[in-house]
């Protein structure tokens, strides 16, 4: 999970919205993990399930922002947050349990849907929603 992480990652320009859709224990952190590697980013991804999100900065001026909506029901404020963090051409968003912030959620986005399959084996299918989700799937396939 974490080495197709990083070969997207490396294809990110910025302004992506990537949806993950996959049961608790999927490998949707390990993904972005390998996401940030390929991005460039140093730091230590961690999970945002406490803190409904986290920054990461990457080797150029790309940011990762990472939503996790698991525990809540309504987004509130951060339905706004996450609108605003979507107008930075810079920034790649990646966003889990987005049933939360549906109504804010770009039509053209990248859906990666995580099945587990085994212990230490993973389904991923793509859904692109729009001409760059397209691209960006043609180019990861």
């Amino acid at each position: 999970m974490q080495e197709f992480g990083e070969r997207v990652g490396a294809k990110l320009h910025g302004g992506e919205v990537l949806e993950l859709v996959g049961d608790v224990g999927a490998g949707k952190t390990t993904f972005v993990r390998g996401l940030a590697r390929g991005m460039g980013v140093d730091e230590v991804v961690q999970s945002p399930s406490f803190t409904i999100s986290r920054v990461y900065d990457a080797s150029d001026d790309r940011r990762l922002i990472h939503y996790d909506f698991y525990r809540l029901d309504d987004a509130g404020i951060m339905r706004d947050e996450l609108a605003d963090a979507m107008k930075d051409p810079l920034a790649v968003i990646v966003i889990e349990w987005a049933e939360a912030v549906e109504s804010v959620l770009p039509h053209d986005r990248l859906v990666l849907k995580i099945t587990s399959t085994g212990d230490e084996q993973r389904d991923v299918s793509l859904e692109a929603h729009g001409a760059s989700s397209q691209l960006l799937a043609g180019a990861i396939a």
